[in-house]
């Protein structure tokens, strides 16, 4: 086991997986509610809602991703605000500590923080219209908000909240990447003029600097499509950056799984297992990852 392993409990309120939620680390005093718009009045009536806290509400505007962050002493009191002065977002994320620990400083501190953390990476668009500056606190209470926001690294993207994650992966000096000991595959779409190249490296499919892409999304327009959202949010952040009716990748790009490139790439969805070829023998991702499973496991 590593040392950074972590065990993270869900708690599907109602027992639907895009229902209320909750979200807790083991040995971690920080809580996460989730709350679709749908059921806002159940989920505010919880306790942890009337919490001092952070929260962020996730929605679209006119097709695009929109975020907004914001900090309460009391949550359910300004969200109930939201509810009225705000009608593009459809999930709220809450986030609080078990025991009501937070102070006003402190959620200031995170709001900040955040703020800061969605503008760097760029991938949603804010709706916030300033930046909030940071409430001056202790170097042990600084210390304690940087664990926090480290904890809640791992719990956002968790339910599926990406917008705090940085999949852009710097360049290596050639010292020190074996390139040799990388799978690299490469996708190819002749009649778009796309050539994609990508490396598996820790569990990742990393798209390198210079793949292209289509500029546009071609398959069904779903604003609740992650794949739709993602090629939006990397057009939107620089990641692509339009070349005509192709757009480069300016960047080296980490992905979760070959499918989820390929979408990005091809402007639609895509069976990355079968799109991706390994680049020195031709096979297929699919059969690669075949012939390994076969290779190493008994």
């Amino acid at each position: 086991m590593t040392p950074n392993a972590r065990s993270l409990e869900l708690f599907f309120v109602d027992g639907r997986p895009d229902g209320l939620l909750t979200a807790q680390v083991f040995n971690w005093t920080g809580h996460v509610l989730r709350i679709p718009r749908t059921q806002i009045s159940e989920g505010l009536a919880r306790h942890e809602a009337g919490h001092t806290g952070v929260y962020i509400l996730l929605g679209d505007s006119g097709g695009a991703p929109l975020a907004y962050i914001g900090e309460a002493e009391n949550m359910r009191q300004r969200l109930q605000a939201h509810v009225a002065g705000k009608d593009w977002w459809d999930v709220a994320i809450l986030v609080s500590t078990t025991d009501d620990q937070l102070h006003k400083a402190h959620v200031k501190y995170l709001e900040a923080r955040l703020v800061e953390i969605a503008k760097s990476i760029g991938h949603v668009p804010l709706d916030n219209s300033t930046l909030p500056a940071r409430p001056s606190l202790t170097e042990a209470a600084l210390a304690n908000m940087e664990s926090f926001l480290g904890f809640l690294g791992i719990v956002l993207p968790a339910i599926r909240v990406d917008m705090f994650l940085d999949k852009t992966r710097a360049e290596k000096p050639v010292a020190e990447t074996n390139v040799q000991t990388l799978p690299t595959f490469v996708l190819r779409t002749p009649k778009h003029h796309i050539e994609a190249f990508a490396v598996l490296e820790n569990g990742e499919i990393v798209v390198q600097k210079g793949s292209y892409a289509r500029a546009e999304w071609a398959g069904s327009v779903d604003t609740k499509s992650h794949y739709f959202n993602l090629h939006a949010e990397l057009l939107q952040s620089g990641v692509l950056a339009p070349e005509g009716p192709r757009a480069i990748f300016t960047q080296n790009y980490a992905f979760s799984s070959p499918s989820a490139a390929g979408a990005v790439i091809n402007g639609r969805s895509t069976n990355g297992r079968t799109a991706w070829v390994e680049q020195s023998t031709g096979a297929t991702f699919a059969e690669w990852e075949a012939k390994r499973l076969e290779a190493t496991l008994p």
